[in-house]
């Protein structure tokens, strides 16, 4: 069975290879990484992991499609073959990791628990930024454990999810968040499921971004998001801009939204033993490993280059002075609820 993961990436040559360990070791068989005009290697890096057979790497630098660089990349990968050979595809981004906790926390179990699923729907669980300043080389997934609840009322991009879906000519485009273009002829027979393993209704096949509120939907799969990292890290994210749309700069509105730091969740411990070896091994390949260091240089530089940048000063300045985010109780996501109703009428 081929379980593909499709990444795009920009300056993410310091998170590479943790997230390339994590998914390699829960069962993902294949790699179609997409880069676009990197400054910090990361582009040399994708091309020796592709001479070593660890993914297949393609430079998606432009024209871009008017829905952004993202979409351009997902329209490329719908023309190759390791995307027709696959029986599995999700893509993903460098700052989310697939968690398994269904039986030995592998894909396999995961796919095993749900045999009829045509698509099982990954919801996010935000990982917040538990007050760290400085960016510092260790694994994103053991620095960063203070999350949001498992039960979250708003925001609603707090139950936004990505697809893991079955590619059997049902969907026959990717999609960021969920597969596209339907197959009329075969939709009916499509079934989808949460990450609680429950059955999802129609709409869902063809439209639904995000779960539903206020329960839990990890009890098989969540996905880990960490979209904040350290307050350094966050400034060059800012710099970068969206995954999406790159000259939409980010503000503390995106900070705001995903800041929750109220629990605790190291449930993605469970498979270190397994990704922390194949991290080292590819950290000691004689070309991988000063690359992965220049690339953490590189961060380190272009934070204090930024800070010579008034408005960068500015953002930065507000992520040491803004208190960590408060979950919104139900009554009060409610009423929000209906003001964005009678906002849209």
């Amino acid at each position: 069975m081929k379980v593909l993961a499709v990444l795009t990436v920009r300056n993410e040559g310091a998170f590479l290879l943790e997230w390339l360990a994590h998914h390699r070791a829960i069962g993902f068989t294949d790699f179609l990484v997409f880069s676009n005009d990197c400054r910090d290697g990361t582009d040399v890096m994708l091309d020796r992991l592709a001479q070593m057979g660890w993914l297949s790497h393609h430079r998606n630098d432009g024209p871009f499609d008017k829905r952004g660089i993202q979409f351009t990349a997902l329209k490329q990968a719908e023309r190759l073959d390791i995307v027709h050979n696959a029986d599995w595809i999700l893509p993903l981004d460098i700052d989310e990791f697939v968690n398994i906790h269904a039986g030995d926390h592998t894909l396999a179990a995961l796919l095993a628990a749900l045999p009829a699923a045509t698509a099982i729907t990954l919801t996010w669980r935000l990982f917040g930024n538990a007050g760290i300043r400085d960016y510092a080389d260790t694994p994103i997934t053991q620095t960063f454990t203070r999350c949001a609840p498992v039960a979250m009322h708003w925001p609603w991009r707090s139950a936004m999810f990505k697809t893991l879906y079955r590619n059997d000519g049902t969907y026959r485009k990717l999609g960021v968040h969920r597969p596209r273009d339907p197959d009329p002829t075969r939709l009916a027979e499509a079934r989808w499921f949460d990450g609680e393993g429950r059955a999802l209704d129609q709409q869902f096949k063809t439209r639904r971004l995000f779960s539903n509120y206020g329960r839990s939907n990890y009890r098989l799969v969540q996905l880990n998001h960490y979209p904040l990292g350290a307050m350094q890290s966050y400034v060059l994210k800012a710099d970068r801009g969206r995954a999406v749309h790159s000259d939409h700069l980010l503000g503390m509105d995106y900070w705001v939204d995903r800041n929750f730091n109220t629990d605790t969740d190291d449930s993605i411990a469970q498979t270190r033993p397994l990704s922390a070896p194949l991290r080292a091994e590819l950290l000691a390949d004689p070309r991988l490993g000063p690359l992965h260091d220049a690339a953490v240089a590189w961060r380190h530089a272009r934070f204090r280059k930024l800070m010579e940048q008034e408005p960068y000063r500015a953002l930065f300045a507000r992520l040491l002075m803004t208190p960590p985010s408060q979950p919104v109780d139900i009554a009060a996501a409610s009423a929000l609820r209906q003001f964005a109703v009678k906002g849209q009428g």
